[in-house]
C-alpha cells in the first residue's frame, strides 16, 4: 500500500476532521437560565423605566428647579456656578497652573490627560485577572481619578459663597419698579461702564452694587456719593460733565423716572386742582 492511499489523516484526535458553523445554540436549550429578549426581557425593562420616569416627574413636581432671576449679562459681578457634575473642572481653573495665561492647561491639556487615560487603561492593563489588586494599573488610575474628582468637587463647594449666591440670584417682585428707559437720565446711566459694571444695566443691583433705588436720597445726596464714593464704592468714577450728573442724580433720587416727567405731572395736577377750585367759586 502507497502512504496515503486509501487513508485519511486527521493529525490531533482532538480536532474534528470537518468543521462546523459557529452557531450558538438556542435559549431554549438553557430552561430557566435565559429567556427571549422580545418580548420577555424587553417588556421588564420598559417597566422598570415606567416607574423611574413616574419617580422623575413627581419630583420635578415635588421639588421645582432653583431658578434665579433673569439673567443680565452686564452684571459683571455675578458669581457663576456650574451644575455638581462640572464642579470639579470649575475648581481646577481656578489654580494659578490651570488660569490665566494658563487656562488652556486646565481647560483642554489637563482634562484631556485624565479622561485619555481612562480610555486607555483597557489597552495599558490586558491582564486577565478580575481582582483590582492583580491589575495595579488599572486600579490605580481609576483610584487617582476618582480621589481627584471627589477632592476638587469638595473644594469647590466649601469654597462658594453660598449666601452671596443666594442674594445675587434671589428673584424679586419688579412689577412696581419700572424704570423708564426713555428718559434722558437713563441714557447718561448706560454710557457709564463702571456703573452698568456693579449695579446692573436694569439698575436694580448686582453681587456687587445694591439696587440704586433702595435708599430714599434726594439729588443732592446722590451727587455726594457718586462723586465722592461711599462704603465699597470708589470715588471719581462717573465719567460726564456736572450737568449729566445732576440729570443722572435726579433721576436716581425719582426711582428711575424723569425728574421733568414728575414735575410736568406735579404742574398738571396743580392746574386741574387750580380749575377745580375755580369752576366751584
Amino acid at each position: 500500500m502507497h502512504r496515503g492511499k486509501g487513508m485519511k489523516f486527521v493529525g490531533d484526535s482532538r480536532v474534528p476532521a470537518e468543521k462546523k458553523p459557529n452557531i450558538p445554540k438556542d435559549y431554549s436549550e438553557y430552561p430557566g437560565k435565559t429567556e427571549a429578549f422580545w418580548p420577555n426581557f424587553l417588556l421588564r425593562e420598559w417597566m422598570v423605566g415606567a416607574v423611574f420616569l413616574v419617580g422623575y416627574l413627581v419630583l420635578t413636581v415635588a421639588h421645582p428647579a432653583p431658578l434665579e432671576r433673569v439673567a443680565d449679562p452686564t452684571d459683571s459681578g455675578y458669581i457663576p456656578l456650574p451644575d455638581w457634575y462640572f464642579l470639579f473642572l470649575y475648581q481646577l481653573l481656578k489654580y494659578e497652573f490651570a488660569a490665566g495665561p494658563y487656562t488652556v492647561m486646565g481647560a483642554v491639556v489637563i482634562p484631556g490627560i485624565a479622561f485619555g487615560a481612562l480610555l486607555l487603561a483597557p489597552w495599558l492593563d490586558k491582564g486577565s485577572e478580575r481582582r483590582p489588586l492583580k491589575r495595579p494599573i488599572a486600579t490605580s488610575l481609576m483610584l487617582l481619578g476618582f480621589i481627584s474628582v471627589f477632592f476638587l468637587t469638595w473644594e469647590s463647594v466649601d469654597q462658594h459663597d453660598w449666601e452671596a449666591a443666594a442674594e445675587q440670584g434671589e428673584i424679586t417682585d419688579d412689577v412696581d419698579m419700572e424704570v423708564d428707559e426713555s428718559a434722558e437720565g437713563y441714557q447718561i446711566f448706560e454710557s457709564q461702564d463702571s456703573c452698568i459694571g456693579c449695579h446692573g444695566g436694569d439698575m436694580l443691583g448686582g453681587s456687587s452694587g445694591p439696587n440704586m433705588f433702595e435708599s430714599d436720597y434726594d439729588t443732592e445726596e446722590v451727587i455726594e456719593i457718586i462723586t465722592n464714593g461711599k462704603g465699597a464704592m470708589p470715588a471719581g468714577q462717573f465719567e460726564g460733565s456736572e450737568e449729566e450728573l445732576e440729570t443722572l442724580a435726579a433721576f436716581i433720587a425719582n426711582d428711575g423716572q424723569s425728574a421733568d416727567g414728575g414735575d410736568a405731572e406735579a404742574e398738571e395736577d396743580g392746574s386741574e386742582e387750580e380749575a377745580e377750585e375755580a369752576t366751584e367759586e
